[in-house]
């Protein structure tokens, strides 16, 4: 049976720096981190990652492109340079995985051709690109659609997918349900959770709405081998010691529940 690799999300040490993820990753026991890409300066330059990875003995495994509100000008104002730059850099770092975000309602040009151009980018670019799961933004006025051409890419012709499991809480869905209906479209997995929410908790696993301990438990017993990541805020813990239990401890659970899984499917053969 695979074994996915279990990697550690370098949003999940905010408001630590980028560099201390990979110390994190390394003290835990991590396979490896997924690169948040534009939330700091170093996170933009691919010379200064490879050398901390080295440092550290903690590979690049993913690398998320900065296609966040927050993140709209980091490399590029145009998007399509963006993406493109983000291949060249998993390259460079030797990550196999780059998570896009779909375009915002206002990138209109963007989103037209957003479903044709990452396919040509899948075909061409030597990595994969896996179109992540949003949400409806909702207001007390309201709720809206702020993505291009959806916030759900169930039924867009993607060939690679990414499973946000606070993203599907937000948008009130049901993570197994995506799994189940996204098939072997689905690449990759941050692994969190949320209570519905409109605020996108990323939650721990387990403590909220999502099942996510059911999930990593599927993902065994399908024989998942993508990356599965650890996507959560840590910022409840007062130390570096309090944030570093945290994960270690998420880290067992997911090795634990994942085991399980692969052992289920095992027995019945």
């Amino acid at each position: 049976m695979p074994d996915p690799s279990i990697l550690l999300s370098t949003t999940s040490v905010y408001p630590d720096s980028t560099s201390s993820a990979f110390d994190f990753a390394a003290e835990a026991g991590f396979d490896g981190v997924e690169l948040m890409v534009g939330v700091d300066q170093i996170s933009l330059d691919m010379e200064a990652i490879a050398g901390i990875s080295d440092r550290y003995e903690v590979p690049v495994r993913s690398l998320h492109a900065p296609t966040l509100l927050i993140t709209q000008r980091a490399w590029s104002s145009d998007p399509w340079e963006k993406l493109r730059r983000s291949a060249e850099a998993a390259e460079r770092i030797g990550a196999d995985i780059v998570v896009v975000h779909p375009p915002f309602r206002w990138q209109r040009d963007y989103g037209e051709g957003f479903v044709r151009g990452i396919r040509e980018l899948n075909r061409t670019s030597g990595v994969t690109f896996a179109v992540e799961n949003m949400y409806p933004w909702r207001t007390p006025a309201g709720s809206f659609t702020a993505y291009l051409p959806d916030w759900d890419p169930t039924n867009l012709d993607y060939d690679h997918l990414t499973l946000d499991l606070s993203h599907a809480s937000t948008a009130r869905l049901r993570s197994l349900d995506l799994v189940e209906r996204w098939g072997d479209r689905l690449a990759h997995v941050h692994l969190t959770d949320g209570k519905g929410s409109f605020k996108d908790d990323h939650l721990l696993p387990g403590e909220g709405d999502q099942e996510a301990w059911a999930v990593v438990r599927e993902l065994g017993r399908r024989g998942f081998e993508g990356h599965i990541v650890l996507e959560v805020s840590t910022r409840r813990a007062r130390t570096g010691g309090e944030r570093a239990e945290l994960l270690r401890s998420m880290l067992e659970k997911t090795r634990e529940n994942l085991k399980s899984g692969v052992g289920e499917a095992a027995r019945k053969g």
